[in-house]
């Protein structure tokens, strides 16, 4: 048993509306507050505003640390924030952590695509988050990661010691109200930020494809657009004639999206790199197949549950969608290798 423990937080990824690191470090925070042994220690939460996810505050304390929650402040005003509290650790949860903070800290890198393609990112914002987060990685006393995947890229492009790099699997919550999709339903969904490797689109033009087959199909974005250089997603839309049959929400609270994913019948994910690629696993989870550009990763993470077509290939995406909209024995190979797929990920 480990003793007990002050743990600080860096908990800015759960102010206002949290995507994937603030989805992640809500389920770490849901279940330490839930796990009997996680009892004896004591967490400090440190947000530029007050927090909206329901913890017991004698455990998880939050310490409002005003200002806007950039660089300056995570290395600026969080450690001046912290020294007085008497950290055991720090756990930052999105990359980096405070550096002048000397305790020992434990980072979540979760991708490394900013080394890996920094022709993704404008040059500023990729010089600092590569010196950052190697920092960040140096200084940790533990790195942590959500694939084996990126446990090889953090040792190969940041030089993190290979024993210093731990693959945790985060867990997958089945995001769906529990509502079958109605007969005849035929929507498909995408959820994620919008970046440029994430392929958006190609997978507009796809499913323009498929739309002129099947005049009753959908298809749900569900994602801000943070592409670099930018990707007129309107436009293509236009383009393919398909305004009126692609729905394009920029941001969808948790009760949405269970609504999004109970309504879908298919889920399209056309990235070419992640660190895991959570929503494919949050769809599967909620009883909906995924299609996903075939990479390492993808194969790492959803095994023989979804279907895999090759990047660009826009006619054979075409048709994995059609598959999963009206193929029955294809829709329930990929549903049976479903639990073997989800044993792998939980909060615990």
């Amino acid at each position: 048993r480990a003793s007990p423990m002050r743990i600080g937080i860096d908990a800015r990824e759960l102010c206002g509306q949290a995507t994937g690191a603030g989805r992640y470090l809500g389920g770490l925070l849901r279940e330490w507050a839930a796990d009997e042994a996680t009892r004896r220690h004591e967490f400090v939460l440190y947000a530029p505003e007050p927090l909206r996810v329901p913890l017991d505050a004698r455990r998880f304390a939050t310490r409002l640390v005003r200002g806007a929650p950039g660089t300056w402040w995570e290395q600026v005003r969080l450690p001046a924030a912290a020294r007085p509290d008497h950290l055991g650790v720090f756990f930052a949860p999105a990359y980096s952590a405070p550096l002048r903070l000397r305790v020992p800290s434990v980072v979540a890198i979760h991708d490394v695509s900013f080394a890996a393609h920094p022709e993704w990112f404008r040059t500023r914002e990729g010089l600092r988050r590569r010196w950052l987060t190697r920092r960040s990685a140096a200084q940790a006393r533990a790195v942590v990661t959500i694939s084996d995947f990126s446990r090889r890229e953090i040792v190969a492009r940041l030089g993190v010691p290979e024993g210093r790099v731990h693959v945790i699997p985060p867990g997958v919550t089945a995001s769906s109200s529990g509502r079958a999709p109605e007969a005849g339903d035929e929507r498909v969904l995408f959820v994620g930020s919008i970046f440029n490797r994430r392929r958006v689109p190609d997978l507009i033009r796809s499913f323009a494809v498929l739309a002129r087959r099947r005049p009753f199909a959908s298809l749900d974005l569900v994602g801000d657009n943070r592409t670099f250089p930018h990707e007129d997603l309107a436009r293509t839309m236009a383009a393919e004639g398909m305004d009126g049959r692609v729905h394009w929400h920029r941001y969808a609270s948790e009760e949405q999206l269970r609504e999004l994913y109970a309504q879908a019948r298919a889920f399209a994910f056309l990235s070419e790199y992640e660190g895991l690629g959570l929503t494919p696993l949050e769809a599967i989870a909620a009883g909906v197949p995924p299609v996903l550009l075939d990479t390492p990763v993808a194969r790492e993470s959803c095994g023989e549950a979804a279907l895999y077509v090759a990047r660009g290939d826009v006619e054979g995406t075409a048709r994995a969608l059609e598959q999963l909209l009206l193929d029955e024995a294809v829709r329930a190979r990929l549903l049976a290798a479903a639990p073997a797929v989800l044993a792998k990920y939980n909060w615990a």
